[in-house]
């Protein structure tokens, strides 16, 4: 999943680092996500795992890192909540 999380973001999230060097744990938003490419990727993420993110997951925690994605994405296709 991760590779697909990486893939996803290079396409949409515009970062100004190379992401096949960003570490899965590295703050996205320090490395220059901004809110509306977190959309973007979100938006690409639902259409690529066929899920919908739920309210309570439309947060800056759930996008601050590729671990904290996959995590996120994990719990829906789960059928859970991150808490």
């Amino acid at each position: 999943m991760k590779e697909t999380i990486r893939e996803l973001l290079k396409k949409h999230a515009n970062l100004p680092v190379n992401v096949d060097e960003l570490d899965a744990s590295a703050d996205l938003y320090a490395a220059g996500l901004s809110s509306f490419a977190s959309v973007q990727v979100m938006l690409a993420l639902e259409e690529n795992f066929d899920i919908e993110f739920p309210d309570s997951l439309l947060n800056r925690k759930s996008f601050a890192s590729i671990e904290a994605i996959e995590r996120t994405v994990s719990s829906i296709v789960d059928g859970r909540k991150v808490a």
